[in-house]
């Protein structure tokens, strides 16, 4: 396993992590789900991803239970805070950022986690007094860093331009041989500012690993066919997207790796990655997702598979 600077920040994180969206505490078998986590640790991977409103906190109960035990400079912990987690809990507002910060601290089982992240831009509070609490945690030692999810390049240009406020580190955009947006004004803003990527859905919820064939009704044990965790994935599993994912296989072959490799050797390509952000429910998938860290592929091969993806209606 390789690792990377997070931004700023004094945070050296593997460039494969371990996300729980969707799966920890809410779609995966508990044993299941735990079995992940210390093949994991096996395998070198030091960063773990949550949020509180995965399974409105359960995500982050399971992973407190998880990591209880282990020596807390072992692993980079992260969670985010945002999502409605009550009727009248929800945003970025100072109330709101405190009230969340100690239940997340609580779930996970830990005086503080390594990076706090926003996990949207709330144009209901006033950026001021998000970045005032922000900075409020971080003074209290409930959080090292901070980061932000998702947030357009004028929110992430204001946070920066506000006075005596703890400063970003890291970006956790959606990016993939499928979901190029970031690359136009994203990473180049966060290059300028010292701020990192933590890319989630780098496999595009596993369509990039060419499980699900064209035409073909999904595996029984797939995201695609989960009630819990197949919501989202509808739009990508249109027969265009998944032709044009037939026709990388042969690209990933010749570079003498699995297609789930390719895809995030291919994240990984950008220097202002620092990690990709893998959902696994089998121990297995995690082994194949670590052997991508330190791949080096032909340039040419990703400008083919980019040419293919880049083919694909809109």
């Amino acid at each position: 396993m390789k690792y990377r600077r997070l931004g700023a920040s004094d945070l050296e994180v593997s460039e494969i992590s371990l996300g729980s969206w969707l799966t920890y505490g809410v779609g995966v078998e508990r044993d299941l789900a735990r079995a992940c986590v210390d093949r994991a640790f096996d395998l070198g991977i030091n960063f773990i991803d949550t949020a509180n409103v995965y399974g409105r906190g359960a995500a982050e109960s399971f992973l407190g239970e998880a990591l209880a035990g282990r020596p807390r400079d072992s692993y980079v912990l992260a969670t985010k805070v945002f999502g409605e987690m009550g009727p009248d809990d929800r945003g970025l507002s100072a109330a709101q950022i405190r009230k969340q910060i100690d239940a997340s601290l609580t779930r996970l089982r830990t005086d503080f986690v390594d990076l706090y992240q926003c996990h949207r831009y709330d144009p209901e509070t006033p950026l001021e007094e998000t970045m005032a609490a922000l900075t409020e945690v971080v003074k209290a030692g409930k959080a090292r860093w901070i980061g932000f999810s998702e947030w357009a390049p004028a929110q992430i240009e204001a946070a920066f331009a506000l006075p005596g406020v703890e400063r970003f580190v890291s970006s956790q955009p959606q990016y993939s041989l499928l979901w190029r947006r970031p690359e136009a004004k994203v990473i180049p803003l966060s290059c300028a500012h010292g701020v990192s990527q933590i890319v989630w859905s780098p496999l595009a919820q596993g369509v990039l690993t060419g499980k699900y064939a064209p035409g073909a009704k999904p595996a029984g044990d797939t995201r695609a066919a989960s009630q819990d965790m197949g919501r989202f994935i509808s739009e990508l599993m249109r027969p265009d997207v998944l032709e044009a994912v037939e026709r990388l296989k042969p690209l990933a072959a010749e570079a003498g790796c699995t297609l789930t490799q390719f895809a995030l050797a291919w994240v990984l390509r950008e220097p202002n990655v620092a990690s990709a952000i893998v959902g696994a429910s089998r121990p297995a998938q995690l082994e194949e997702n670590a052997a991508a860290s330190g791949l080096v592929i032909d340039p040419d091969l990703f400008a083919r598979a980019e040419a293919i993806c880049a083919a694909i209606p809109t």
